[in-house]
């Protein structure tokens, strides 16, 4: 006898009453724990990392739903790639595609 449970995952709207329970606790909890405001982030680096990044904000994404467009199952590569760091070319160009820019091979001058 198997004794493990499988847990589904159920996907549904929320009622009226439930949006609005949330939206007094996420009140409740930003009013009783406010955002630091004296935190900068760090700038991303120039050239695609800064591009990427400027396009997710622009489109008001976060780092996961970036992710979950792009088909990557991480959020942290989207980081990384913000960052700089060192991250696969599949990944970049699966980010670059969900936000609709293309990457482009360019000769070195000099």
């Amino acid at each position: 006898m198997n004794m493990k449970k499988r847990l589904q995952h159920l996907n549904r709207r929320l009622t009226d009453e439930e949006r609005s329970r949330h939206a007094r606790i996420r009140e409740t909890v930003v009013n009783e724990i406010p955002p630091r405001k004296d935190v900068e982030r760090m700038p991303a680096p120039p050239g695609i990392p800064s591009q990427i990044r400027a396009a997710r904000e622009s489109r008001q994404l976060t780092w996961y739903a970036l992710a979950r467009l792009a088909g990557i199952p991480n959020q942290a590569t989207i980081r990384d790639i913000e960052q700089g760091k060192d991250v696969k070319l599949s990944n970049l160009q699966a980010v670059a595609g969900a936000l609709g820019l293309t990457l482009e091979l360019a000769e070195q001058r000099g």
